[in-house]
This record gives structure tokens, sequence and C-alpha cells, in this order.
């Protein structure tokens, strides 16, 4: 069906709207930490990224979080591809009550479990290190990823799966090279919002690192904040430098992204 022009321009209004509203915050926070601090001259000061950037000390909470992050990242996505591919492409006893299980882990809040948790690690002398952060986190995750790659496994077609075991080919082999390829769309979009969720997750990081240190960039930035409260340039700063990679992330990613939960939505 063809789209007239005036519907055309309605929609592009209606989308250059919501664009404005997404677009809002994120400007005004880039005008502010380019803006002048507490007693400076107006005008353009970039020198605020660098300032905030010793000062807060983001260099050390980012390569904090950028490890954590990678721990998460790796694990939760191996593992969602085995269990989705069990889950979404094999029949065994109790694969009903075992997805079950794994469905309560995105039931439960972590504000729920996260007291508990703390108490166990810290039996297991875990406290106050990347494990800490990153085992609960990956226990969240991966109920997730299992939940979205069994729907994606359970859509393809099971000549695919069963031509491969007729040539010989393991269930491993078969996830490898078959399945796990032709489901690329929707584990790109799994690893860019397991790293969104583990990047910005600030509750866990901070109960199970009751030192401060490994600290991650919100910890970073929750700390920074405290102490420069005051100055409205120097936070936005601080802001803009823990948000940047996620950003960049995204813009790098975003067709694949965009296909993965388009794809996800219509199956």
């Amino acid at each position: 069906m063809r789209v007239s022009s005036a519907e055309r321009a309605m929609n592009y209004a209606v989308l250059g709207v919501f664009a404005l509203f997404a677009l809002g915050p994120i400007l005004s926070i880039l005008a502010a930490a380019l803006g002048p601090r507490l007693g400076a001259a107006p005008g353009i000061h970039l020198e605020n990224l660098a300032a905030a950037w010793e000062i807060g000390g983001f260099g050390t909470s980012l390569v904090n979080s950028v490890v954590v992050t990678l721990i998460v990242v790796a694990v939760s996505v191996v593992l969602s591809l085995g269990t989705g591919y069990a889950f979404g492409t094999m029949r065994f006893a109790g694969s009903g009550v075992l997805f079950a299980l794994f469905l309560l882990g995105l039931m439960i809040p972590a504000e729920a479990i996260v007291i508990p948790l703390f108490f166990d690690l810290r039996a297991l002398h875990l406290t106050d290190t990347y494990l800490a952060v990153a085992l609960p986190q990956i226990a969240q995750s991966v109920a997730f990823g299992t939940f979205w790659m069994r729907a994606q496994f359970r859509s393809m077609p099971e000549e695919l799966i069963e031509a491969a075991a007729l040539d010989g080919a393991r269930p491993l082999r078969t996830l490898t090279r078959i399945v796990a390829p032709a489901a690329r769309p929707a584990i790109i979009t799994l690893i860019v919002l397991v790293t969104l969720w583990t990047w910005n997750e600030f509750l866990i990081a901070l109960v199970m690192t009751p030192s401060g240190s490994p600290r991650t960039a919100p910890l970073g930035l929750a700390n920074f904040q405290g102490q420069y409260t005051a100055d409205r340039a120097l936070l936005a700063a601080g802001a803009i430098i823990v948000a940047t990679p996620m950003v960049v992330l995204y813009l790098f990613l975003q067709r694949h992204f965009i296909r993965g939960m388009l794809e996800g939505a219509a199956k």
C-alpha cells in the first residue's frame, strides 16, 4: 500500500517530536558539561572533561566496569546459547520445570536477594572482588538470555537441525556452525542488552564492594557527585564520561540491535 505525501510528512513530524524529547536531556547535559564552572568565565570549556576525569579518578572505575562487563557478557552469552539451544530444540524429562526455574530469575528483583547474596559471598571470601560484582549479574543475565535465545531457536525450521543431524553433526557442532550464525542478530541484541545492564548496575556493585574496591563507573560517579554537588559543570562532565562508552557501543551496533529486537517482537 502506497503512503501519501501527507502521511509521510505526518510520520516524520511525529518522529521528529519524539526525537527532540529523547535528545533534549542529552543535549542539556552536554551543554552543562561544556559550560562554565563556578567562578569561570562564560563560554565553551572543554577542559571540564579533563578536570572531571582527573578529579574523579574515572580511569580506574572505567577499567573496573570494563572488566566486570566483559566477564558478565562472555559468561552469560555462552551459557544462554547453551541453555536456549537445549530448551528450544530438545525435548527431555523435566524441561518444563527447569525452564520455569530460569523464568523465576526474571521475576525476583535484585533488591530481594542482594543481602543474602552478600553474606553468602562474604562466607566464600569473594566480597570486594570482580567475581562478587559479576556473579549475581551473570545469574540475572542468564535467566533473560535463556528466555530470549529459546524463543529464537524455537522459531528456526526443524528441518535445518534434522539435516545437520543426518550429516553427522553433534549438538555442539550444530549450535556453533549452523544455529548460532543464523541467530546472529538475536545474539548481538543480547550482548548489547547485557552490556548496558551490567555497565549501569549500581546496587549490586555497591553492596558487594563494602570497601569501595573495585569501584565501578556508576559508583565512581556517585562518589564524585557527593564531593562536587555544587559544581554542575563537573557533575555533567562526569556523567558524559561514564555514559560515552555505552553510547558508542550502541551507535556501532544499532542496526544489528534493532534488527534483533524486531525479529524477536515478530516471533
